[in-house]
């Protein structure tokens, strides 16, 4: 007899995967979601409290511990290494039934192969490119800098690539971090990208765009997301009266490159809660993200529900999003010139920004929230779940 399909993920934190487990409930497809985190953290989240399983003694304490800066590099690369074994070893032991295993790369190499011996498909979820592309861009950049680089560790990078090479599929939420792994040898077939939600609940336009032109960056202030070549790109425009506001967590190069890149009408607002986040991008008059390398950045979704126009590189999946030149622009990572002469069209052009703002608001709400993420996942798990051998259905 046909069942419900039912699955099971995993996340050491939190990430898009309590977005995704929410839409696997609403559509009574939720065996359990396993986080590294314990459950206080996780309270703002309604999942089914049975379907909630917290394994917090490693990885809890570790981002605790993040927060207030009492870990050294190497100290917090061999919490994050442990953390991330323990929680694989735990769910191998106790996985519930179910017929398909999603979990996070990183966390699914001894579990998921627990979950393939029972007959459970198993989904390697990467929201970024793939580990070793981005630890080569990143080595790349930072070299060109002169600035010291963290490589990702090589176990992290080999335990990685086993996940890959061991699961039914990899899911990634970009064309950008796709394209990736086709170009590190995974067969395409085996690759499937669906686009993360729109928080449509969270992010909304609150206030009016303010009078003078700003531009917002929201995200870490480092070299991954393109801090320096925003910094050019704003001092190229000159626009006067401009001013550039930087919502994030400061890096070790972030006083480096500010005092490099030097730009007037910058202000930095550190680290800010979602209600300022959602009052800055509804002042704002567009978005930038400049990333290096990025899976799929969420500010671009939770800016479009905003109404503010979104300018991002191509190494975002902003083109998964929305479209170049309707809603925001796109342009090729590092080209300081394009992304300056965006800067100066839309301070310059009332009526497009204006006409782009009501865009994006309806890309938003075209895309419906988290709805059609699930939309998609649900078809990909039925498909995956009979080709394991069950009889089962999805709603």
């Amino acid at each position: 007899m046909s069942e419900q399909v039912k699955i099971c993920m995993a996340t050491i934190s939190r990430f898009h995967s309590f977005e995704a487990a929410l839409q696997l409930q609403k559509r009574d497809a939720l065996a359990a979601i396993y986080s590294g985190l314990a459950r206080y953290f996780l309270r703002r989240y309604p999942v089914h409290p049975d379907a909630l399983r917290t394994f917090p003694w490693i990885q809890t304490p570790f981002e605790v511990l993040q927060r207030l800066r009492m870990l050294s590099t190497s100290q917090g690369m061999k919490m994050a290494w442990l953390a991330k074994k323990a929680i694989d070893h735990h769910i191998s032991r106790t996985m519930p039934h179910s017929h398909i295993y999603m979990a996070l790369s990183g966390i699914g190499l001894k579990s998921g192969k627990a979950a393939q011996d029972r007959g459970i498909a198993h989904i390697c979820v990467r929201s970024a490119s793939h580990i070793a592309s981005q630890n080569e861009l990143l080595q790349e950049e930072y070299s060109m800098l002169g600035l010291p680089f963290i490589p990702t560790e090589q176990r992290m990078i080999d335990r990685e690539e086993e996940e890959y090479a061991q699961a039914d599929i990899v899911l990634v939420p970009s064309s950008f971090a796709r394209q990736s792994f086709v170009e590190k040898g995974i067969e395409p077939a085996r690759i499937r990208d669906i686009p993360f939600g729109v928080p449509l609940s969270s992010f909304k336009r609150t206030c009016d765009r303010d009078p003078e032109f700003c531009i917002l960056y929201v995200g870490n202030l480092g070299v991954r997301k393109g801090i320096h070549y925003l910094l050019q790109a704003f001092k190229k425009a000159d626009i006067p009266g401009a001013t550039l506001r930087l919502i994030g967590n400061q890096q070790p190069e972030t006083k480096t490159l500010l005092e490099r890149f030097p730009v007037d009408n910058v202000e930095l607002l550190g680290p800010q809660f979602q209600p300022e986040v959602v009052n800055q991008m509804s002042r704002a008059s567009v978005l930038v993200l400049p990333s290096i390398e990025e899976g799929f950045g969420m500010v671009m979704s939770e800016a479009l529900a905003c109404g503010c126009p979104v300018i991002s590189s191509e190494s975002t999946g902003g083109q998964d999003l929305y479209t170049d030149g309707v809603e925001g622009f796109i342009y090729k990572a590092t080209d300081v010139d394009t992304l300056a002469k965006r800067f100066v069209q839309l301070h310059d052009d009332k009526t497009l920004l204006d006409s782009m703002s009501a865009n994006a608001a309806k890309k938003a709400q075209d895309i419906g929230g988290w709805d059609s993420y699930g939309d998609k996942l649900i078809p990909l798990c039925v498909a995956l779940a009979k080709e394991r051998g069950h009889d089962v259905y999805g709603n």
